[in-house]
């Protein structure tokens, strides 16, 4: 084990969010002595609940809400008790008065939508299902490992399929596997949550989201955590403590200084200094001072957040039930030439219209998260997550904006419904209706993530560059910066992005690699 600090700390977490949880919990279990520092009054950054409406008692997941990537490797090991509900129906999608209804395991009801709207992309449909799987069972198990090398992933998997996914643009894949505009707009909106991108983007950026998306869990299924997101943050903050780590709250870190032989010097908002041989950065890095003045790119995020609670789901033009079509992803204007004409008039400074938008039910599949009035009397909560809705449509008039996105981002789901939304809303304890609208602006201002990027910044190919020869052990966990003893351990690391704690736990392996601790975690003794 490498010195402590003068302060007495081996590691200093910068962010209070549910990777940096993770890397303390890890390292901590180890004896080292690890603090966190949170700017926030809260711990779990974008995994925290809350109920921000008055008087109603509905617990959200204001930010992040649902569950891929996290490998239950990472759950067992941490200790952590938490329950990953699956959702019945994976997608519905309405197209005119009908809807494709896309069941978690495709049975009756996805073969008579198929049938009745795209007889001919049946198997097609299956076949790309087929290959993706495929894929996701070969990358999957290397994401709790030091970084594989890219020939001995792509030695794996298919060659065509491999040429598709990574080195050609993803909208060449989905074009030549599907002909349906409603089909190839599902597959699309996997690569395009998180980033702002077309099917056809040269550098590639949406086929590593797509990645992302279809790689979680081994399979590609989003999952539901009961008890919300909150129930995440908490069941970490609980760990973390257990293992010794000391969490703080309101320390926002002003600066960072590299110190010689490595690590560095934090500084916080009320002038004091934390100093330690190994500091975790698990916020964005263009939001740190002293690692954003080393380069750090300042991203733009693209995605606004509405959050609802209605008093009743409404129902829908197809005449699905809206217990179905609301049980798993209701796509909203997310046709496949609807989405590239969305991209272009965000690139052209205007507001999509009609917006793209998705929405997901979470009480549907969770009822807990609802108090026990509002679960009698049939409410649900309700999430749209509207894309291409860049950070720069907002800065001039962000009151303005927000109200025009939120409008605009309620239009696309009363297109599809057959009586008005505004029936079906509930209201707070002072009459007013329970929308929250949330700009990339305002992600930013609450969770101080630059640009209100989700992901911090692109994300990138969770394996080593072809040829690599990695030095050190941050390089071979994909956490390093250009500071020795100061790495990534947040959204910004190789493998991070989304909610997987895999950001935390390669930092922390990347520590215990340098100083001599094992690789691995024993659950049984809790030692390494």
């Amino acid at each position: 084990m490498t010195p402590t600090g003068p302060e007495g700390y081996d590691v200093v977490v910068v962010g209070g969010g549910h990777n940096a949880l993770v890397a303390a919990t890890y390292l901590a279990r180890t004896g080292r002595r690890v603090v966190v520092l949170e700017a926030a009054d809260r711990l779990g950054g974008a995994v925290a609940g809350g109920r921000p409406f008055p008087g109603v008692d509905a617990l959200l997941s204001r930010f992040s809400y649902l569950v891929s990537l996290l490998p239950q490797s990472l759950v067992d090991e941490l200790g952590l008790d938490l329950q990953l509900a699956s959702r019945r129906i994976a997608s519905c999608t309405p197209v005119g008065d009908a809807a494709l209804v896309v069941e978690r395991v495709p049975g009756a009801a996805t073969a008579a939508s198929f049938a009745a709207l795209a007889p001919d992309d049946e198997p097609r449909w299956r076949r790309l299902e087929e290959r993706l799987t495929a894929f996701a069972a070969v990358v999957a198990p290397t994401l709790t490992g030091p970084l594989p090398r890219l020939e001995d992933v792509r030695a794996q998997v298919e060659p065509e399929l491999w040429r598709a996914l990574v080195e050609r643009p993803l909208g060449a894949l989905v074009e030549e596997s599907l002909a349906d505009d409603a089909l190839r707009g599902l597959v699309l909106t996997d690569a395009l949550i998180g980033t702002s991108a077309r099917a056809h983007e040269p550098d590639l950026r949406q086929n590593r989201c797509f990645l992302y998306h279809v790689v979680g869990r081994g399979t590609g299924e989003w999952k539901v955590p009961v008890g919300g997101m909150g129930r995440v943050a908490a069941e970490l903050v609980r760990v973390a403590t257990g293992a010794g780590a000391q969490l703080r709250t309101g320390a926002r870190v002003t600066g960072l200084a590299p110190q010689p032989g490595g690590g560095a010097t934090v500084t916080l908002a009320d002038g004091s200094t934390l100093t330690a041989p190994h500091v975790l950065v698990g916020c964005a890095p263009a939001a740190l001072p002293g690692l954003a003045s080393g380069g750090a790119v300042r991203p733009e995020g693209s995605q606004t957040k509405v959050n609802l609670v209605l008093a009743r789901l409404p129902r829908l033009r197809s005449g699905v039930d809206p217990a179905t079509a609301f049980a798993g992803t209701l796509h909203l204007a997310q046709g496949y030439a609807r989405l590239d004409e969305a991209w272009a008039e965000a690139e052209a400074g205007r507001l999509p219209d009609p917006l793209p938008v998705e929405a997901y039910c979470h009480s549907l599949t969770d009822p807990t998260i609802l108090g026990p009035d509002l679960r009698a009397a049939g409410a649900h909560t309700l999430t749209l997550f509207a894309l291409h809705t860049p950070a720069r449509l907002f800065v001039d008039d962000p009151d303005g904006a927000r109200a025009a996105v939120g409008a605009a981002a309620l239009r696309s789901l009363q297109a599809v419904l057959a009586e008005p939304l505004e029936d079906c809303l509930a209201h707070d304890a002072d009459g007013r209706a329970c929308v929250e609208v949330m700009t990339p602006l305002d992600v930013e201002a609450e969770l101080s993530m630059p640009g209100g990027h989700i992901f911090h910044g692109d994300l990138v190919w969770p394996w080593l560059p072809e040829g690599a020869q990695p030095a050190t052990a941050a390089e071979r966990w994909g956490v390093a910066t250009a500071l020795p003893g100061v790495l990534l351990c947040g959204a910004a690391a190789v493998r991070g992005g989304a909610v997987s704690g895999l950001g935390g736990h390669d930092a922390a392996m990347a520590v215990l690699e340098e100083t001599g601790g094992a690789s691995r975690f024993d659950p049984s003794g809790g030692v390494w």
